[in-house]
């Protein structure tokens, strides 16, 4: 039997992201994924070494819009373990609760581009008009509904008032009511069952060894979350990650679903014990070391490699980010599928190419 290859990507109807994979076929079945990026590199890592330090938070926070606030996060904590800072533990509070928060609205994006994936469009309607509502939650605190630029090195630059407070409370409420009322058709629906269950099965061992991270991971099995080490304030929450033995298409949907609701909780737990005092303190001089912060992404792990010299400017910045931890297991769990299933599987791992290639 002849085999084709057919470029798919980087433009498709239905992927957001430029992300090529080229498909070895015979008939209409996939033999082989052999992924091509590139299509958007912006050099961030190298803009950073010509910007002041401080200034870098906001280059970082432009990796990808809708992480941008854990971005900037693992930035300015990296910056502040080798400038020795203790921040204060509001800010600790509210950094945890601006990532919940921001961890909520990627997820819903998530379940709608799902939804869209496999042309079920009301579903996807319904879905974004719940995050329309936490992007109210962002521009109602910080005045911004995508980068909202509220971390700096030394803590936070925006406050939370009581106003804010119950407006986030609030929110979280109604959304979570919301989302209760379409989960039953993510995870029962005939329609979605079918596009979902079965397909692209990663097992735990090809998870293991193809590096998956974040929800990818979770869903082989894997209780794989960077939020357990303690960092910042999650010390003080009580939670534990979500897990799936599923291994496929519907696990991945299950556990970024389940992740909502664990989000909200750990939101509602964050501001129910949030400190009262200053949200940053004052930073003087430059920092000279080197070091490696991680934190918990939507998607998974991203790892920021910094390396300072003492001057106003960095000398080295890395980032290792969860979609480019992913992609390899992508490779692995599309060979056998159908080329119809090929978008679903794409936008199982939750693609951000912005973050991948920078």
């Amino acid at each position: 039997m002849s085999k084709t290859i057919i470029p798919f990507g980087p433009q498709h109807p239905v992927l957001p992201e430029p992300l090529q994979l080229k498909l070895s076929m015979e008939d209409d079945i996939v033999k082989e994924a052999i992924p091509s990026i590139g299509y958007v590199h912006r050099g961030l890592e190298k803009i950073v070494e010509l910007k002041d330090f401080n200034q870098s938070v906001y280059v970082v926070e432009r990796v990808c819009g809708i992480c941008s606030f854990m971005h900037s996060m693992a930035y300015v904590r990296g910056i502040e373990d080798i400038m020795d800072i203790k921040i204060p533990e509001r800010a600790e509070y509210i950094r945890v609760i601006f990532a919940e928060i921001a961890r909520v609205q990627s997820h819903l994006l998530w379940l709608g581009l799902l939804a869209d994936g496999f042309g079920f469009e009301s579903l996807f309607l319904e879905v974004w008009k719940y995050r329309e509502q936490i992007m109210d939650i962002l521009e109602m605190t910080t005045g911004n509904r995508v980068i909202i630029s509220a971390n700096k090195v030394g803590g936070i630059t925006k406050d939370l008032t009581s106003e804010h407070i119950s407006f986030i409370l609030k929110t979280i409420d109604s959304v979570e009511k919301s989302v209760m009322k379409v989960e039953e058709v993510f995870l029962k629906s005939y329609t979605v069952k079918q596009r979902l269950v079965g397909v692209g099965i990663l097992s735990h061992e090809d998870a293991v060894s193809y590096g998956a991270v974040g929800p990818m991971a979770k869903a082989s099995g894997i209780a794989l979350d960077l939020r357990t080490t303690g960092y910042s304030a999650y010390k003080d929450l009580n939670f534990k990650p979500i897990v799936d033995n599923g291994c496929d298409s519907y696990a991945r949907c299950e556990v970024r679903l389940y992740e909502v609701y664990q989000s909200f909780d750990l939101i509602r737990q964050a501001i129910s014990k949030l400190p009262s005092g200053e949200a940053a303190v004052e930073v003087k001089g430059n920092p000279n070391g080197e070091t490696v912060s991680r934190i918990e992404q939507p998607r998974g792990e991203a790892v920021y490699y910094i390396k300072t010299n003492g001057t106003k400017n960095l000398e080295r910045l890395k980032i290792r980010t969860p979609t480019f931890a992913n992609i390899p297991a992508l490779t692995k769990l599309i060979p056998g599928c159908k080329l119809g299933d090929v978008p679903i599987l794409i936008l199982t791992i939750d693609p951000c190419i912005s973050c991948t290639e920078r």
